[in-house]
């Protein structure tokens, strides 16, 4: 009988398991991912996070049974269609300040999570992490990423310029990478989220897996894996309101309909083309759009082909501007969400 129970019991706790995870197909696979930078560090507001927002995002993911995963591990589970914990996110850092060693490393350390840590290799200076504290870190389980060497605005560079800069600034930094850590890493995180897909193109040949930006979103089977969305989270968008919307946040299944260069060279308002891929996971008569986080655009769906065309109502001035489009879910509370960000050069 003792048998018999014990039985029972395992048996449960197996189709617990199993029902925590997706089997995975491109509808059900929302990872939403973050990025910090700074960590209680009140002089640049704009790039912090308090040490007690901090404590409080990590919280609710414990209290909430979250499965948080380095961006490599999420990377390979989606090449390899494996299962997916329902409830998971990644945790991503970029520059390497010593603030995350000082503040943010102790309270990874007490929930028991990992991150992915983005190193710029030509990183100087008291507020930085040297290399015996990156060595450290990683002996901990934090992934390395490369977050370039010069930290520069690539695209800057006239256009038929910018892959040769780029390629220069890879080889040194991946050559610091093998000399400082005996390897080089294939996880980039490009600066200031900007790039072209040339860039992207140059990643992929040279065997990196994965590469992120900072436009907002959450990572999916739709994904492009090199431009995979990160949630900035600092200042004003730390709070743990917010968190808990972008944690519970879903991918909308969208594709652009051509290939789209991020900067900006023709037109301007530039105009988004995109094919709704899964209609019936959303509502679309609540479909929204938004540039720069304002309702300042026009959008017009098409439901015989599936197709979302925005675009703002005014020129864009910044030097980055988001096309954000968001859906309530067909069924239930949830929301979708999807981002493309545009880049102007010669702004500031």
């Amino acid at each position: 009988m003792i048998r018999f129970i014990k039985y029972i019991a395992v048996f449960s706790l197996a189709l617990l398991t199993i029902g925590a995870l997706h089997a995975q197909n491109p509808n059900n696979v929302n990872i939403p991912c973050f990025v910090y930078h700074r960590f209680g560090d009140n002089r640049y507001p704009s790039t912090n996070i308090s040490i007690e927002d901090f404590q409080k995002h990590l919280q609710y993911l414990s209290d909430n049974n979250f499965n948080v995963i380095t961006l490599g591990k999420a990377v390979q589970l989606i090449k390899n269609k494996s299962a997916i914990a329902e409830k998971t996110v990644v945790l991503t850092i970029d520059d390497g300040y010593k603030s995350f060693l000082e503040f943010g490393m102790p309270l990874l350390r007490k929930y028991g999570y990992k991150a992915t840590l983005f190193v710029n290799t030509n990183a100087s200076g008291s507020d930085l992490l040297n290399w015996d504290e990156i060595i450290k870190l990683k002996e901990e389980g934090i992934e390395i990423g490369n977050h370039s060497h010069n930290h520069p605005y690539f695209v800057n560079n006239k256009k038929e310029e910018i892959i040769s800069v780029f390629k220069a600034d890879l080889e040194v930094s991946q050559k610091i990478f093998i000399e400082k850590l005996g390897y080089s890493p294939d996880l980039y995180a490009f600066p200031y989220g900007e790039f072209t897909n040339g860039m992207k193109d140059e990643l992929q040949k040279l065997g990196f897996r994965a590469a992120t930006a900072q436009n907002s979103g959450v990572i999916s089977g739709f994904s492009d894996l090199y431009a995979l969305p990160r949630f900035p989270l600092a200042g004003i968008y730390s709070s743990l309101t917010k968190f808990i919307e972008k944690a519970n946040m879903k991918a909308l299944p969208v594709n652009t309909l051509a290939l789209i260069d991020p900067v900006v060279t023709g037109n301007n308002p530039p105009l988004l083309e995109l094919k709704l891929l899964n209609p019936e996971l959303i509502n679309v008569n609540s479909l929204g759009c938004f540039v720069g986080g304002a309702k300042n655009c026009s959008m017009e769906y098409d439901k015989e082909n599936n197709t979302i065309t925005l675009k703002s109502n005014q020129p864009l001035k910044a030097r980055r501007t988001l096309y954000t489009v968001t859906a309530k879910s067909a069924k239930t509370k949830e929301w979708y969400w999807y981002s493309f960000l545009w880049i102007i050069p010669d702004k500031d």
